[in-house]
């Protein structure tokens, strides 16, 4: 279920702030007026369940080739590969012990509602925060490419914050699954912060705030002066946040 909310969470916010999504309609079944082959028993039929042959070539974890999309290497011969071809750009960080593999369906859909999407293996003892950096920039330098969004799942989530902060402007929006968040770091955003958690998750953010308990002295005032306000209430932990704001 956390996987599920997760995934609709994504494509809202990513569909709402930017990409093409593609308005084609599924090919039309076969006509029922069509005979069908009779079957003949045959000893040379597929088994059922026949494992599918490995990849071969240039992939990444197996899981993508040169049919997917540009596979390219960086650092110590790591494997990455972008797919699909559209203006908005989503780099993937997933989690700790996890793989490109894990992330493939999500890839699939976000390719096929128009947009172009970065996957990476990373070793174990790599920062993830200084490879989402790193892939960022590749992203962007890509022809076409006007906008990047960073997701990430775990501790891929955690380090998403502090590199969005580090390629500044390059960032329209950050989505973090099920990892904790320092709210200081979030409070240093400019773009929309999307965080999906459960009761159950561990990792989740504290919903404390950083600053101090009682907020500061407010002049004798009805209105707001920032557009950014959500209220004329004291500072709150949710006013930390910007409000999701979607360029056109």
């Amino acid at each position: 279920m956390r996987g599920v909310v997760g995934l609709v969470g994504i494509m809202l916010v990513l569909t709402a702030c930017g990409g093409t999504a593609s308005d084609q309609a599924a090919p039309a079944p076969p006509s029922s007026s069509a005979a069908a082959p009779s079957a003949t028993p045959s000893s040379s039929a597929p088994v059922a369940g026949t494992p599918v042959p490995l990849a071969t070539g240039p992939n990444v974890s197996g899981c993508f080739t040169e049919k997917d999309g540009k596979i390219f290497t960086y650092g110590d011969d790591m494997p990455g590969v972008i797919t699909g071809d559209g203006p908005v750009g989503v780099v993937i960080t997933y989690e700790r012990n996890g793989t490109v593999c894990n992330w493939r369906p999500l890839s699939d859909r976000l390719v096929a509602a128009g947009y172009r999407v970065l996957l990476y293996a990373r070793k174990s003892t790599d920062l993830p925060e200084d490879v989402a950096v790193a892939m960022g920039k590749r992203l962007s330098k890509e022809k076409g490419v006007k906008r990047l969004f960073l997701v990430g799942g775990s501790i891929g989530a955690t380090s998403a914050v502090p590199a969005a902060e580090k390629l500044g402007s390059e960032v329209v929006g950050v989505v973090g699954l099920s990892g904790a968040i320092d709210p200081a770091d979030a409070s240093r955003l400019s773009v929309p912060l999307l965080q999906i958690g459960s009761e159950t998750t561990a990792t989740a953010a504290p919903r404390t705030c950083s600053g101090p308990t009682t907020p500061p002295p407010r002049p004798p005032t009805t209105s707001c002066t920032s557009s950014r306000a959500p209220a004329c209430t004291p500072p709150t932990c949710s006013a930390a946040l910007t409000a999701p704001r979607c360029s056109t």
